[in-house]
């Protein structure tokens, strides 16, 4: 499966072994692990291009060190409904730059918040750094919720997510990624919005195993990861391309395109 970004054409997905030397692959199960590991994702583990996606339940992160032991990348949550910031927010979204850590910021729907709330709180929230990843809209069903409402109609599920994504883009001057799991893309995205990258959860199986007819671009493959400088489990995940492929992304990214 090949890899675009916005006409940009990389390589198929299944040259990535082939693009990691064994180096590559041996620094990378010595420093970045995972606490339970499911042997259906070992392939994430060997992906070149590894990074992870935090909020304030990992405390104070030492960017530095997670750069050092191996990571690219990381999406850092920003906002939730349209009156809540995570309170790490800025320290992340300043320390991973410092450390040459690229980032982007991510956005969590609640159903029960109109869209237009939940864009200008974002935007009011986030800074605009022409350097940044492109920001995540973050769609799931709110299952944990006591507030809001867990679900609405695909119709109206789908209208929101339109109104938040031409926000972003607007704000950030991308077009942002989306993300989410199985169960809403089953309910809500299949078929919908085949221009966009997606970034997908999928923790004990490949991405095209379980979410169907869907390029990826992002994979979260695990809930339970142990990376130098962060505390405790983190989330990690993999970039669907080489190491070259990355740095075209970047470059590509800064140059405003």
């Amino acid at each position: 499966m090949a890899f675009h970004w916005r006409g940009l054409a990389v390589l198929a997905v299944t040259s990535l072994l082939l693009a990691a030397s064994a180096g590559d692959r041996g620094a990378l199960s010595r420093t970045l692990r995972d606490a339970k590991p499911h042997g259906a994702v070992a392939a994430a583990h060997t992906m070149p291009i590894q990074g992870i996606d935090v909020s304030y339940w990992q405390g104070t992160i030492d960017w530095d060190a997670a750069r050092a032991a191996g990571i690219h990348f990381a999406f850092i949550k920003a906002t939730e409904g349209g009156d809540h910031l995570d309170p790490k927010f800025l320290d992340n979204w300043h320390g991973a730059k410092r450390a040459g850590v690229a980032r982007g910021a991510y956005h969590f729907i609640y159903w029960c918040r109109p869209a237009h709330e939940q864009a200008l709180w974002f935007m009011l929230n986030v800074p605009a750094d022409a350097e940044a990843l492109p920001p995540v809209l973050d769609v799931e069903w709110n299952t944990y919720s006591k507030t809001c409402p867990q679900r609405v109609s695909r119709g109206a599920a789908l209208k929101t997510i339109r109104t938040l994504l031409a926000a972003l883009e607007t704000h950030s001057g991308k077009r942002p990624i989306i993300y989410t799991d199985p169960k809403f893309h089953r309910d809500v995205l299949e078929g919908a919005f085949p221009d966009y990258h997606f970034w997908l959860r999928s923790v004990a199986a490949k991405p095209g195993e379980v979410y169907r007819d869907r390029a990826w671009t992002f994979w979260q493959f695990t809930t339970t990861g142990t990376v130098p400088g962060v505390r405790g489990k983190v989330d990690r995940n993999s970039f669907n391309g080489t190491r070259a492929d990355w740095e075209r992304v970047l470059n590509w990214l800064q140059a405003g395109r």
